[in-house]
C-alpha cells in the first residue's frame, strides 16, 4: 500500500516538471516572436528615416536584448517607445552621423529649386496677322482702355496711327532705383543678358533676378525712362529709335499723329570736356579722343529742380518744353565682329542737362552710381568752377545664366 502511495506521487511529480518546462518554452518563443516582428518594424521605421547604419545596428541589438529579457512586454507601446527614441537618436547624430547625407540632400533640392525656377522667356502668343485693328480708331477711347502692345506687329500697327505701345506715365526727374540692385567688388553690376524674341525685334527687360518685368517691341513708340533706356540699349545700335521719337527739334506736336506723345532731338552727343568742362568724360567717347559716338535723345518729366528749366510740362498745346532730361547712349560694333562687346555699348541718363549722369545697367530700376559736376561739389554749368567726379566702373554678370 505504501509502494503503492509512492509510485503516484513519483508519476505525479513527472508530469508537473514536464509541464512546468513547456510553458517555459512556450514563453520564450513568444518573446523572440515579438522580438522578431519589433525589429521588423523598428527596421523599417529606420529606413523612412534615412538613418546611417550604426544607429540601425545599435537600436537592434538593444531591441532584441530588451526583449529576450521581458516576456511581458506589450507590442505596440514597445514599437511607440522605440519610435520615439528613434527621433531623440537621429535628432542628436544630425551633425555627426548624417550631416554628409543631409548637405547632399540639401544642395540638390536646391539646385532642383534654382532649375525650376529658372524663367522661360515665351514668344509673343496673339494674332495680328488679320489685319490693321487700330483703322479708323478713337484716340480717346483707345487711352481711356488702354494696354501696352503685346508684340512687335501689334506695335507697328499702333505707331502707324500715332498710338503709344508702352506705358502712358509720364517719369520723374530722377531715376526711380529698383530695391534689389546687386554689387560686385563693390560696384554695381550691369546685367549683360540681352533676351530677344519675336525674330528680334522685342526685347525682353528682366529684373535683377532674372525675371521678366516688360517687353519692348522694335516698331513701338515709347516715352518713360525705364522704356526708352532699355529701348536705346537693345536697338540702338543701328540707328533706330522709338518710332515717336524725331530728329528735328523744330517739330510740332500738333503736325504729327503723335501729338502730347511726340519727342525729339535724337542727335549726335559730342561730350567735348575742354568746350563743356562741366561735364564728365564718358567711357572712351569720341569728344575726348575715343572711339565711340554717341547720341542723346529727351525725356520728358513731371518737373526739374535743375535750374534754368521750370517744371513745365514736356508738350503745351503746340509747344515742346524740352527740359534738362536726356538719355545720352553709344552702341557701336568697333571690330565689326556682329556682336556688343560690353566696352561697345552705354546707356547713359542726366536729369541735370549734362552735369551728372547715371549708367542704365540693363534690368528695371538697374540704375549704377551717379558722377559728374554737381555730384563733384562743382558749380552747376559752370566752365569756371566744374568739378566732376570720374565715372564710375561697373562690374558685370549675366543675370538669367
Amino acid at each position: 500500500m505504501i509502494l503503492k502511495r509512492l509510485a503516484s506521487l513519483f508519476l505525479s511529480l513527472i508530469i508537473i516538471i514536464n509541464l512546468t518546462a513547456c510553458s517555459s518554452v512556450d514563453t520564450t518563443s513568444s518573446s523572440l516572436n515579438e522580438a522578431q516582428s519589433i525589429t521588423s518594424s523598428k527596421e523599417e521605421y529606420v529606413d523612412n528615416s534615412s538613418t546611417d547604419s550604426t544607429l540601425v545596428s545599435n537600436n537592434e541589438n538593444s531591441l532584441i536584448e530588451n526583449n529576450t529579457h521581458s516576456s511581458s512586454v506589450n507590442t505596440d507601446k514597445l514599437n511607440s517607445s522605440l519610435q520615439e527614441e528613434n527621433k531623440d537618436n537621429i535628432s542628436s547624430n544630425n551633425s555627426s552621423n548624417t550631416s554628409s547625407a543631409i548637405t547632399s540632400n540639401s544642395n540638390s533640392s536646391k539646385n532642383e529649386s534654382i532649375a525650376d525656377d529658372k524663367p522661360e522667356f515665351l514668344e509673343p502668343n496673339c494674332n495680328h496677322n488679320s489685319g490693321d485693328p487700330y483703322t479708323n480708331v478713337n484716340k480717346t477711347q483707345f487711352y481711356a482702355n488702354y494696354s501696352v502692345a503685346c508684340c512687335n506687329l501689334d506695335a507697328s500697327y499702333r505707331s502707324k496711327h500715332g498710338l503709344l505701345s508702352g506705358s502712358l506715365d509720364v517719369p520723374g526727374q530722377y531715376a526711380q532705383d529698383a530695391s534689389n540692385r546687386p554689387k560686385s567688388n563693390g560696384k554695381f553690376i550691369r546685367n549683360t543678358a540681352t533676351i530677344y524674341l519675336d525674330n528680334g525685334n522685342t526685347y525682353v527687360v528682366i529684373n535683377a533676378n532674372g525675371n521678366e518685368v516688360m517687353r519692348i517691341h522694335k516698331s513701338g513708340g515709347y516715352i518713360t525712362l525705364e522704356e526708352v533706356a532699355a529701348y536705346m540699349y537693345a536697338f540702338g545700335g543701328d540707328g533706330t529709335i522709338p518710332a515717336n521719337y524725331v530728329s528735328k527739334k523744330s517739330s510740332k506736336p500738333n503736325s504729327s499723329i503723335w501729338g502730347e506723345y511726340l519727342r525729339v532731338n535724337h542727335s549726335y552727343f559730342l561730350g567735348d570736356t575742354n568746350k563743356y568742362p562741366y561735364e564728365p568724360e564718358l567711357p572712351d567717347i569720341s569728344g575726348c579722343g575715343g572711339k565711340l559716338q554717341y547720341y542723346e535723345m529727351d525725356i520728358g518729366t513731371t518737373g526739374t529742380t535743375t535750374p534754368g528749366y521750370p517744371p513745365e510740362p514736356y508738350i503745351e498745346g503746340n509747344t515742346i518744353n524740352r527740359g534738362a532730361a536726356r538719355i545720352v547712349y553709344a552702341r557701336c560694333d568697333l571690330n565689326n565682329n556682329g556682336k556688343y562687346e560690353t566696352n561697345e555699348l552705354y546707356v547713359f541718363y542726366t536729369h541735370n542737362h549734362y552735369n551728372d549722369f547715371r549708367e542704365y545697367l540693363n534690368y528695371y530700376g538697374g540704375w549704377g552710381e551717379m558722377f559728374g559736376n554737381v555730384t563733384g561739389g562743382g558749380e552747376y554749368s559752370s566752365k569756371y568752377n566744374a568739378n566732376p567726379s570720374p565715372y564710375v566702373q561697373t562690374e558685370y554678370n549675366d543675370f538669367i545664366q
